[in-house]
């Protein structure tokens, strides 16, 4: 009998230990409009259709999005889309607010190195 307490008290311990929560699926992110907004506005920069795309990404920051890195995204894409209509201040203010929402946030070697918006990217680095 002594031989099965350990047994026994191995199988009450394993459980007791408490599994991860799932992680949010599509439907759960479809579902809170700061992420719907987010997905929207990538959606319509993709279709190169800009003025909706500056509307949805400037919604999902309104609507508080949760995490620093799609705050970062909505930020960066605003910024490319302010560039490339000649308002360098709002660019320039959105490449801050990019960097304010995620301190990692950094272009891609290639965006970096775009004509319009590059430029502004590297003069608002610290």
């Amino acid at each position: 009998m002594k031989s099965l307490s350990p047994f026994i008290l191995a199988l009450l311990v394993a459980g007791c230990a408490m599994s991860p929560p799932p992680r949010p699926g599509l439907l759960d992110v479809v579902e809170r409009p700061a992420e719907q907004a987010l997905l929207a506005g990538l959606r319509a920069y993709e279709d190169a259709q800009y003025t909706d795309a500056e509307k949805q990404f400037s919604l999902a920051l309104k609507l508080g999005l949760p995490s620093p890195k799609d705050r970062a995204a909505a930020a960066k894409h605003l910024a490319f889309i302010y560039c490339t209509s000649s308002r360098l201040t709002e660019c320039e203010a959105s490449f801050r607010a990019a960097r304010a929402a995620d301190p990692n946030f950094a272009l891609g070697k290639s965006e970096a190195g775009h004509p319009v918006w590059g430029p502004v990217y590297k003069r608002v680095q610290p």
